[in-house]
């Protein structure tokens, strides 16, 4: 991943201070994470970098479709450290976070959450769409994230955590369900209001996903999907359609030989239930590909 940094022009002091991250904390933890996609956009890169370098924990705030779940899998992968996951939702409770006593081999256990697994083992802890958890129950991370750096769990000691423990939240408030981050969890993250991708970046992704695409079709593929994100911007489309993962969903199938033009109803079209609004995307898709095009004319 270091490669990849250089490829993308990140500077060469946070690329030494992450090789010496990484020398000072090495990882034994079989959790590694191993990132499906990588995530493009250099200032991104390092402002992210540098906050946690620095000790800080990091809030992702965008839209759908900015990578922000990709950036969070990258920076783990990159630090060298294994990943724990948090989905909220609104009736997660802090035991779930934390860990609770649970009944194993004829005795009362502690089953440890995922925030007390990051905090002991120096992981990331990823809390995905943290403005959809209800403020009492995030009032639990409050210590673990400023100064104090401790998580105390009910009937037992509190933990320290980890010298190498980061924890990295994502939010979009586009969501239904979605609500005002609380003040002073929020005064606790560095923030980075993630960037659209660019149809520059959105080129490189996919020919990384897909090195045997046709450089013409990355481009097609790519303009679509800024076609798509421009009307969805005027109004004219809802974002359900704006859907990057089915993108590079549909573009897999057309790789296993599906029609592109199938391949994007499944991708795209489809995620939407209004039918005139299925016609608008038709309209857009085959304003780029042609729906004579074949799967084998994409790849070679």
């Amino acid at each position: 991943m270091l490669d990849f940094l250089r490829e993308e022009g990140v500077s060469k002091h946070i690329i030494k201070g992450i090789e010496y991250f990484r020398k000072a904390y090495p990882s034994n933890a079989a959790g590694e994470t191993c990132p499906r996609y990588m995530y493009y956009g250099r200032e991104v890169w390092e402002q992210a970098a540098e906050a946690l370098l620095c000790g800080e924990n990091l809030l992702l705030a965008g839209s759908k479709a900015t990578g922000k779940n990709v950036l969070a899998e990258n920076l783990a992968a990159l630090f060298g450290r294994p990943s724990f996951n948090v989905s909220f939702h609104i009736n997660m409770d802090a035991s779930f976070m934390i860990g609770a006593d649970t009944f194993r081999d004829g005795k009362v256990t502690f089953r440890p959450g995922p925030v007390y697994q990051s905090a002991s083992l120096g992981g990331f802890c990823i809390l995905d769409e943290i403005n959809m958890a209800r403020n009492e129950a995030l009032a639990v991370l409050h210590s673990a994230l400023d100064f104090r750096r401790i998580i105390n769990v009910p009937g037992y000691d509190a933990v320290t955590v980890h010298d190498a423990a980061r924890f990295i939240s994502t939010m979009n408030y586009g969501y239904a369900g979605t609500r005002e981050l609380n003040e002073a969890l929020a005064s606790r993250f560095m923030i980075i209001h993630m960037p659209e991708i660019t149809r520059e970046n959105l080129e490189k992704l996919l020919r990384r996903e897909f090195p045997d695409m046709k450089s013409k079709f990355a481009e097609q593929f790519s303009g679509l999907f800024i076609d798509i994100e421009k009307k969805c911007k005027s109004g004219e489309l809802t974002p359900k359609v704006l859907d990057l993962r089915g993108l590079l969903d549909a573009v897999r199938l057309m790789h296993a030989g599906l029609s592109p033009v199938l391949a994007l109803d499944m991708g795209i079209t489809n995620k939407t239930f209004d039918s005139y609004e299925q016609s608008l995307v038709r309209d857009i898709i085959s304003s780029r590909i042609s729906q004579k095009t074949d799967a084998a004319s994409l790849f070679g």
